[in-house]
């Protein structure tokens, strides 16, 4: 190669050439805490639970009415004598041939009886109850252990647990759950320019200044996954004070995050420092908005923290972290099943004429009519656009979009969980 000829750029990743290096470098934290099912939403299982007894437990009716034997009420109009009153809780006597029992739901399917009759079926004078209906036999009773039988697994390991993961736990008496503990990531962000809400002199931005919304933002990200956030906030923009935050983030954290300073201008010193501190890939990865991403790893006592260098436009860094910071987190916090979101498939009520060659992650909503309106400006600086959207088009490289195409949409909703 001649001193003229420069080297060949390297090519960009594809999204899912990124994400797939990002997975298959993530190490799960192993460290298990136990703490109460009542306390464990959102936490991550580190263990199969089963159960040891079978729901429901016995025989029961799922109506308010009369337990009968279907073999009396063969007519439509049979009248029967209600010989006992069985409410939730309470274990009633056997049922004799040609009687009845007043049962509430939930309570357990006294012996001999074999169908519920509901209440609306049902005329009651003085103690005779007169069925209007032909019950058929195993009407209206929950079966013993139809819903889980004693010995078998209920939640894996590496599941997300949510509210109805905690309720059916509970429901087998599950008092306590093994799960993995919480990840540890520090969060820093880098310009000289950047301000927080409430400290400009006099209410009034320098000239050149700009809020950190990033701080909020990520901030508010990482929080719906349940890390424990270390904040050190804004790093003057010196290659000395980047190195020597990297370092103290890394020797309690199990991940660091950074917002800015990953191009390679003068004061961008994300690059030199990481490669002081560690090892870094910096990457172009064909998306937009978000093109630069960086991933690599912070020395510490004992190990490394992984490292993660956001851009620092706004909407960059929020589209950024949903796409690539989000599946890398859940896998951190070993989540073991499918850490990618579900992506509806749903009409564009827009054109947009022009291609472009990286995958674009677009800022839509839902309209009435069920299909999709386009934000107007997709700049990576328009933070409007993801108050205004429900989600992001996936729109692949090359592809113009027709007023009536199908596309795919991902929800904001399946992002920030």
């Amino acid at each position: 190669m001649s001193a003229q000829e420069k080297p060949a750029p390297r090519p960009m990743l594809s999204v899912r050439e990124a994400l797939d290096t990002l997975l298959a470098a993530a190490r799960p934290v192993t460290d298990i805490d136990t703490v109460p099912t009542l306390e464990a939403n959102g936490r991550v299982l580190a263990a199969d639970q089963a159960s040891t007894i079978d729901v429901p437990s016995a025989d029961n009716t799922s109506m308010d009415g009369y337990a009968v034997r279907a073999v009396d009420c063969v007519n439509g109009g049979a009248a029967l004598r209600v010989a006992q009153r069985i409410p939730a809780g309470q274990v009633g006597q056997p049922l004799k041939p040609g009687t009845a029992a007043r049962i509430f739901t939930g309570a357990m399917i006294p012996q001999g009886a074999d169908a519920v009759v509901m209440q609306e079926q049902c005329e009651l004078a003085g103690d005779i109850v007169t069925i209007r209906h032909t019950p058929k036999s195993g009407e209206w009773i929950r079966r013993t252990s139809e819903d889980i039988q004693a010995g078998a697994t209920i939640l894996a390991a590496g599941t997300r647990l949510r509210s109805q993961e905690l309720g059916l736990a509970a429901s087998v008496g599950l008092a306590s759950l093994p799960v993995r503990r919480r990840l540890r990531v520090a969060v820093f962000f880098t310009g000289d320019e950047l301000t927080m809400p409430g400290e400009a002199p006099g209410g009034a931005l320098a000239p050149g200044a700009i809020y950190n919304s990033n701080r909020f933002t990520l901030r508010g990200l990482l929080e719906n996954f349940g890390c424990v956030i270390n904040d050190f906030g804004i790093v003057p923009d010196s290659l000395a004070a980047t190195r020597a935050t990297l370092r103290e983030a890394a020797r309690e954290n199990d991940l660091i995050i950074t917002s800015g300073g990953v191009s390679v201008g003068e004061e961008d010193h994300i690059k030199p420092a990481v490669e002081a501190e560690g090892q870094l890939n910096m990457w172009q990865i064909a998306v937009k908005p978000g093109k630069p991403l960086a991933f690599g790893e912070v020395r510490k006592e004992g190990g490394s923290a992984f490292f993660l260098g956001l851009p620092g436009n706004p909407v960059s860094s929020f589209v950024t972290f949903l796409l690539f910071v989000r599946p890398f987190l859940l896998r951190l916090q070993g989540v073991s099943g499918p850490v990618e979101p579900r992506a509806w498939q749903l009409r564009a009520d827009f054109t947009l004429p022009k291609a472009d060659r990286r995958n674009e992650f677009l800022r839509a909503r839902v309209n009435a009519g069920g299909g999709l309106d386009l934000f107007p400006n997709q700049s990576s600086g328009v933070l409007t656009s993801t108050v205004w959207g429900d989600g992001l088009i996936d729109n692949p490289p090359g592809r113009a979009i027709n007023e009536g195409d199908i596309v795919r949409f991902i929800p904001f909703a399946e992002l920030q969980h």
